[in-house]
Formats: structure tokens, sequence, C-alpha cells
């Protein structure tokens, strides 16, 4: 056994000498120097010995497999962040390409921007100019403009003027004729009834003459006048022209209650109290007014004595109209009118008056409303209406307009955001808006057609939709 054993031993350096390539033909002296000698004993029944050469693995690099991991880690990452920069690289030549690309782009930019500012300052020189010339232009049409007003404002006070003094001249006629008629009429009858010379003349015609010129007073109502002194002359007048007696007894001309008539009275029923007793215009002052009035006085409905302070029956009159002509009446006062607001404010300050509307539809039904108690403030609170309790078969349309101001196109002074006489075509006291519109638009047949509810309506009556036929309101002291 033992000689067995140092038999191998002496062959094991020729053994062990491992097979070298080409490749590692310069390491060959260290990689003899090192062999590794593997005792085999018998029970392991090893034929021979086993050599393993270890020069893949020299001892001099010390490292293991998860040494070698991680270098391939960090060599890939190595190698991403290679990639990552040549990328930015690329991206920072597209950058500066751009940049050189813009920097000729502002240049041109540049060039262009000086070009157009010297355009722009040339052209503003201009503008100036002509704007010099546009601002005289519209200077020069300010002032045209301002004389075409003026103009116009004038021409319409003319026009005012015009229709004031066409009224009264029509007026004039009118009276003039009926006088000459009554006169040549009372010549005739103090012709029949002529007594003998020897006989001094009666006094019973007087009392004619006077009636007639009561009964035909003034038919268009205009601007307050006054007209006594017309009147006195008339009279006169109509006196020379009777025939004269041959005899030497003086002629007594006895003053009768028809010659008192040729006053003025303080309201109608003022003058159905002297006797007044048929319907007609008549000329009204009211106590602490200075001013004659023209009114319809109605002495054969309901008693008597009512004043008509409005009147609507053929739409021959506008009543959508202006705060001046609301104040100071407007319209015939045989056919439609308004009696103004500052006469009825001065007929319904003398005492406590009552209201009376008489109403008609298109089928012949008639119907009415009364109030008790009746006045307009002055025109410094806007004619406030003040209303009394009602009474009547129309219904009470009017009592939600009680202590409202009253309103006109141009004067809003309704309780509404927006300006109910535009709505309404009308004046009236609004409140938001109206239960009634008496002065609103006259519309045949009754039943009509419009985008707002602006017909002569009362609510309780026929409803808002409905424009009534006749309306009148009439006033009359509580006595």
């Amino acid at each position: 056994m033992t000689f067995y054993v140092l038999f191998l031993l002496t062959l094991l350096p020729n053994l062990c000498q491992p097979h070298l390539t080409n490749e590692h033909s310069e390491n060959n002296a260290a990689s003899r120097a090192k062999c590794t000698y593997t005792f085999v004993v018998p029970q392991q029944k090893i034929n021979g010995a086993v050599c393993i050469s270890t020069a893949k693995f020299p001892e001099a690099f010390g490292v293991n497999r998860s040494e070698v991991e991680e270098l391939k880690q960090e060599l890939s990452r190595q190698q991403t962040e290679i990639e990552e920069l040549k990328r930015l690289v690329e991206a920072d030549n597209d950058v500066a390409t751009e940049m050189n690309h813009l920097r000729k782009e502002s240049r041109n930019m540049g060039s262009r921007l000086s070009h157009l500012h010297t355009q722009f300052f040339h052209e503003v020189l201009q503008k100036k100019n002509e704007s010099t010339d546009v601002f005289q232009g519209e200077s020069r049409g300010d002032n045209s403009t301002t004389e075409v007003l003026k103009l116009a404002s004038k021409y319409q006070d003319l026009q005012e003027k015009y229709n004031i003094l066409a009224s009264l001249i029509n007026n004039q006629s009118v009276i003039i004729a009926r006088l000459e008629e009554q006169c040549l009429q009372n010549i005739v009858r103090h012709q029949a009834d002529q007594v003998p010379v020897h006989s001094s003349p009666t006094s019973g015609d007087s009392s004619n003459p006077s009636d007639g010129k009561k009964k035909h007073n003034h038919e268009i109502h205009g601007e307050q006048t006054d007209v006594t002194a017309t009147r006195k002359e008339t009279s006169q007048t109509q006196v020379d022209s009777a025939p004269k007696s041959t005899s030497k007894a003086p002629v007594v001309i006895i003053e009768t209650e028809s010659t008192k008539s040729l006053g003025t009275w303080m309201d109608c029923l003022d003058a159905l109290s002297g006797g007044q007793k048929s319907s007609g215009i008549y000329l009204l002052k009211p106590e602490r007014s200075n001013q004659i009035m023209q009114a319809w006085c109605e002495q054969e409905t309901n008693g008597g004595g009512w004043t008509v302070i409005q009147r609507r029956q053929d739409g021959s009159t506008n009543f959508f109209t202006t705060w001046h002509n609301y104040k100071n009446g407007f319209g015939n006062l045989d056919s439609e009118y308004w009696l103004g607001l500052e006469n009825i404010h001065w007929l319904t300050s003398q005492e406590s008056y009552k209201l009376l509307i008489l109403m008609e539809d298109w089928q012949g039904r008639q119907v009415s409303a009364e109030y008790d108690h009746f006045r307009l403030e002055p025109e410094t609170d806007f004619y406030r209406l003040r209303l009394g309790q009602y009474r009547g078969t129309a219904g009470d349309s009017l009592s939600w307009h009680n202590d409202k101001q009253f309103s006109t196109l141009d004067k809003d002074r309704d309780s509404y955001s927006g300006n109910c006489a535009h709505f309404q075509k009308g004046g009236w006291w609004y409140n938001m808006c109206a239960h009634s519109n008496l002065n609103g638009m006259w519309y045949r047949g009754g039943h009509y057609r419009s985008r707002y509810q602006d017909g002569v309506y009362w609510a309780e009556f026929r409803g808002g939709a409905y424009s009534l036929k006749k309306v009148s309101m009439l006033i009359k002291p509580n006595k």
C-alpha cells in the first residue's frame, strides 16, 4: 500500500500539468508553479487522481458572482445614461437650430416693425388733419341740430297758439252767427209785440236775448280767457239794435235772472241755482281762482248741477298726449274733451264734491259708478287723487287708484318700474298699472286686439280687453 502511494506521488507532477491554450501562453509559468494534488483513498474506489485547473478564475481578481451581476447592472445603467445624454444632445442641437431661426425671424420682424411704425406715424399725421376737419364738421352739425330743435320747439309753440286762436275764432264765429239769428228773432218778436206810440215799452222781451246767449255759449274748449267784456259788448249791441220807441218816456231795462246769467258761476250747481236749467257750455270761475274756464254743465241728468270734467264718445280727440295738455285741458266741449287738471283742482277745492261716472257699452247697456268724495291735490303733489266710498252698478274699478298721482307719457308718477302711460296710451292716476283707463285709446266695436290693455276700459264692467263706447265723468258739490 505504501509503495502504491509513493508511486502515485512520483507520477503526479507529470500528470498534473494543466492543458493550456494559446490564449494563456503568457501565464504558463505561473500555471506550472501552481498545482493541486488530490489524494484518493481506497474507500472511494477512484482509480486515479483528479486535478482541477483554476486558471480561469485567478486568485488575483478576488470577485464572486454577485459582484459580477452588480457590475453588469451598473454597466447597463451607465449605457442607459449615455443614450439619454445622446438624446439630450440631439434635442439641444434642435433647440439651438430653432433659436438661430428665431433670431433671424426676430431681426426680420424688427425691420418690419420699424417700417410699420414709420408708416403708422405718417398715417396718424394724416388722420389728425382729417379728424380736425371732421370735428369741425361735427361741431357745425351739432350747432345745426340745436338750431333745428329750437326751431321745432318754436314751431310747436306756434302750432299750439294757432290751434288756440283757431278755436277761439271758431267759437266767436259760432257765437256771432247764433247771436245774429237770436237778435233777428228778438227784433221780429219785439215788432210783433210792440205797443202803441204813447205807451212805454214793456220789459218782458229782455229775457229772451239773455237766455239765448247763455244757452249758446262757447262750443270749443280752448285756453282759459276772460270774455266778460265781450259779452257786455254783445249785450249792448243787442239793446242798441232794438227798435226805439217814439215816446218821450224813458226806456227802462229790468235786470232779470237771464240778465244775471251773463256773469260767471262757481260751478254748474251754482248756475242751476241761478235759474240756468238747460245743459250746455257755461263760464265758470271757482273761488280763490283768478281764471275763467269753459265747461259743459249737465242740468238734466240726476237732478242737474253736474260739471262734466271728461267725455268720450266717438274717438275724435286724441287722449294720448302730454302733461301740459292734461294740465290745461283739451278737446271739444260739444264732443270729447278733458277739462284740465288745474281746473278740476280749483273746482274741487271750493268744497266737498262727489264724482259720477256714466258708462255705456256697444250693446247699449248703461251703468254708473258714484263716489261720495272727489278731490285733486295741487300740481306740487302731481294732482293726487282723493276718493271716497263707492256705490253704483258698474263695479268699483277706481278705488285701486286712490291716493295715486297723475301720470302721463312725459311725466311718470306711477308705482310701476316702467311707464304705465306708455303701455296704457293715456293719462291717469296709474298704480301698477290700472283697473280703469278711461283716458285710453277709443276702439270701435268693443273688443280690441292690442299688445297691451290700452283701451277705454273699466275692469269691473266688461273687463280690460273691452273698449267702452261712451264714458263721461261729472262732479257736483255734496249739498
